[in-house]
C-alpha cells in the first residue's frame, strides 16, 4: 500500500511540481491568517475600542493583503503562503527553461493572479455572512411571511448549498487530475490565472538574495527613489514580521492542543470549576444605552417580560430576541456596555421547561 501511494509525496526525476500535500498546505495558510488575526486582535482586546475597526475588518483585511500579495508576486513571482513553502509561478506552457522568481510574471498573469488572491476570498466570505445573516432572519421570522423580500431569500437559501456543492467540486475534481497527472494545476483558480506552481530551485534562491542583498546597498539619490526603497522596506518587514508570527502561531496551536489533551483535563476542570465573575462595573450609560430593570426577568430594551430570552456573547446579558436583533442590527453594538456587537454574537437561550 505504501508502495502505491509513494507517488503523491515522492519528486519523479525532472518533475519540478510541488505534491499535493505541499498545494493544499499553502491554501490552507492563508485561508488561516484571516480568523486568527481577527480574533487574536480584535476578540482578545477591548471590543468597544476597535468598534470601527470590527465593523470594517474585511476591508481592512483586503487592503493589507493586496499590499502583500502585490510585493511577494513583484518580488518572488508567488504569493507570500507560496513563497512560504519554496513555491513561485510561472506561465503556463511546456517551456523547459523556467524563468527565474527575480523575474517577475508577465503582466497579464501578473494582475489576473493578483484579483484572483484577493477578491475571490473576500467575495466569498462576504457572501457567506449574507447566507449566514439570511439564514438567521428566516429561523425567527423577522420579515412578514408574505413579503416578496422572504420568497426571493428563501428561494437563494435553498440554492445556496448546491452553488457552494459545485463549487467545492469543481476544486476536489481538479485536485484529483493533478494527483492522477492528468493537470498542471491544483486549483482552478491557478488555471484562470494562466500559471502554474513549481518549486523554487537553487538559482532562483541565490537570485532572490543577489537582488535584496543590491537593493540594500544600492545609494538612493531621488525622492522618489527613497520613497520607493522606504515602502519596499516597510512591506518587507511586515512581509517578515507575518511570516515569524505565523511560525509563532503554530507553536502556539500546538501548545494549546497539548494543554486541552486528555492528561490536563484535570487542571481545566479546576479553572473551569470558578465562581461566574460579576457583570461589568463601570457600563457605557451614553445617550443611546439601556439601563437594567430591577427585576431579572425583565427585557433591558422594551422593559417587558422577555420573550426568546437571547443572550449577547460580547457582553452577557440577555434580551427578547426581537428588541436585541434590530438593536444590534442597526447599532452593532451591545445596548447596556455599548461593546461592539454583530449579529453572530447573538446567543438563543433555552430554558429546561421549554
Amino acid at each position: 500500500m505504501a508502495e502505491l501511494g509513494a507517488h503523491l509525496t515522492a519528486e519523479a526525476a525532472g518533475d519540478d511540481r510541488p505534491s499535493i500535500f505541499e498545494a493544499v498546505a499553502q491554501d490552507s495558510l492563508m485561508a488561516a491568517v484571516k480568523p486568527a488575526l481577527l480574533h487574536l486582535v480584535l476578540a482578545e482586546s477591548n471590543p468597544g475600542r476597535f468598534g470601527l475597526l470590527w465593523r470594517r475588518f474585511d476591508e481592512v483585511y483586503v487592503l493589507l493583503d493586496l499590499l502583500l500579495q502585490q510585493h511577494y508576486l513583484a518580488r518572488c513571482s508567488a504569493s507570500f503562503s507560496e513563497n512560504f513553502y519554496s513555491l513561485k509561478r510561472i506561465p503556463t506552457g511546456d517551456c523547459k527553461q523556467h524563468p527565474l522568481a527575480t523575474a517577475g510574471l508577465p503582466k497579464k498573469q501578473h494582475w489576473k493572479s493578483l484579483l484572483l488572491l484577493i477578491l475571490v476570498p473576500y467575495l466569498k466570505g462576504k457572501l457567506e455572512k449574507l447566507v449566514s445573516s439570511l439564514r438567521e432572519e428566516d429561523e425567527y421570522s423577522i420579515h412578514p411571511p408574505s413579503s416578496s423580500w422572504k420568497r426571493f431569500y428563501r428561494a437563494f437559501l435553498a440554492a445556496y448549498p448546491f452553488v457552494n456543492m459545485a463549487w467545492e467540486g469543481w476544486f476536489l475534481v481538479q485536485q484529483l487530475c493533478y494527483i492522477l497527472g492528468k493537470a498542471q494545476h491544483h486549483s482552478p483558480l491557478l488555471r484562470l490565472a494562466g500559471v502554474r506552481l513549481v518549486r523554487l530551485t537553487a538559482e532562483d534562491i541565490q537570485a532572490l538574495e543577489k537582488k535584496l542583498a543590491v537593493a540594500a546597498s544600492s545609494p538612493t539619490h531621488s525622492i522618489r527613489t527613497q520613497v520607493q526603497s522606504a515602502v519596499r522596506k516597510a512591506l518587507g518587514g511586515i512581509a517578515f514580521s507575518l511570516s515569524t508570527g505565523l511560525s509563532v502561531c503554530v507553536f502556539f496551536l500546538q501548545f494549546l492542543d497539548w494543554w486541552y489533551s486528555s492528561e490536563n483535563q484535570e487542571t481545566i476542570k479546576s479553572l473551569t470549576a470558578l465562581p461566574t465573575p460579576p457583570p461589568p462595573v463601570h457600563l457605557d450609560h451614553g445617550a443611546g444605552s439601556a439601563l437594567l430593570p430591577k427585576l431579572k426577568t425583565v427585557c433591558p430594551l422594551c422593559r417587558k417580560i422577555r420573550v426568546n430570552a437571547t443572550a449577547l456573547s460580547t457582553s452577557g446579558f440577555v434580551f427578547c430576541y426581537r428588541c436585541v436583533y434590530n438593536y444590534v442590527k442597526t447599532h452593532q453594538r451591545c445596548p447596556v456596555t455599548g461593546y461592539a456587537t454583530e449579529l453572530q454574537h447573538l446567543v438563543k437561550l433555552y430554558s429546561p421547561e421549554s
